[in-house]
């Protein structure tokens, strides 16, 4: 008999009540969205306390500034994600059902479009308010996979976005439908725990990486290397957990077990993968600037 570990029992919902008749729930996602911005909000407060870490010596945006963007961000990914779940994963769904575009608490999250409407919302405000495009961005990006590292952890627990089979000894027994598409142990299906995983390289291990740039190696003063070593890291570890995560179920057919957006025979990308591609080459682009403008 194959080895796999069986999914902890832990409850989507961190404390449910009723108020007059009325049902609520916190649920440990949304604690995630909110305890990831408060904590990044933290994190960039911090740092724009220490003036020597900045050009010039000079922190891109003052306190009240920082408060501000704040709920631009919050607008920005919550829009972004949706639209982009919207219009990536399941357009002809929502072109036939326009009133349902906007209902986020059916679920439906998009990491990318969160990301484009967290950069579009910033964007407009630092131009607005004439902060340094590039150290502010390096501001958020730097705190961001906090929000990677919550979030991933919150997919586990609600046993959603799971890998795909594997017989390795870590392989978890997920709930649900999970554990009945491929019967490898005791009749149920263990999968790659793919939500860990990015929690791990999205989140763990890309924060402390930039941490350690921004306190220890300066780098917040060559503008925009943290913004592009965020982006190009995230598209990296994005692409490699692509292989063992499940695909959506909107791409996969008889034809196409493996779920690939775009295929030749045998061969092919994930929609995740695809749209990792343009963040890798624009983080990289970014990088190679910072670098060069450092050295000019």
């Amino acid at each position: 008999m194959l080895a796999a570990i069986p999914f902890p029992e832990i409850s989507p919902e961190i404390v449910s009540f009723s108020v007059f008749g009325m049902s609520f729930a916190l649920r440990w996602y949304a604690m995630a969205y909110v305890v990831s911005l408060l904590l990044g909000w933290w994190l960039v407060i911090t740092s724009l306390k220490r003036p020597a870490l900045w050009p010039n010596d000079t922190p891109p945006m003052t306190r009240a500034q920082a408060d501000d963007l704040l709920t631009w961000v919050i607008v920005g990914v919550i829009l972004g994600g949706r639209l982009g779940y919207v219009l990536f994963y399941q357009p002809g769904y929502y072109l036939a059902n326009p009133s349902e575009t906007l209902m986020v608490w059916q679920g439906g999250m998009s990491f990318h479009g969160g990301f484009l409407g967290v950069m579009l919302a910033c964007i407009l405000f630092w131009r607005k308010h004439g902060i340094p495009v590039l150290s502010g961005a390096d501001a958020l990006a730097a705190v961001t996979p906090v929000g990677m590292l919550l979030g991933r952890l919150a997919n586990f627990i609600n046993a959603e976005l799971w890998g795909r089979p594997t017989d390795l000894p870590w392989g978890v027994i997920f709930p649900g439908p999970a554990a009945q598409d491929c019967p490898t142990v005791a009749g149920l299906c263990a999968r790659h725990p793919s939500q860990l995983y990015e929690a791990l390289l999205e989140g763990a291990l890309l924060l402390a990486l930039l941490m350690w740039l921004t306190g220890r190696r300066g780098a917040f003063k060559q503008p925009g290397l943290i913004t592009g070593l965020f982006i190009m890291g995230y598209g990296i570890a994005r692409f490699i957990v692509e292989f063992v995560r499940q695909p959506d179920a909107q791409f996969v057919s008889p034809g196409n077990p493996l779920g690939l957006a775009w295929h030749v025979g045998g061969y092919g990308l994930t929609m995740g993968q695809i749209l990792s591609l343009p963040m890798i080459a624009l983080g990289l682009y970014l990088v190679l600037h910072a670098r060069r403008a450092g050295r000019a």
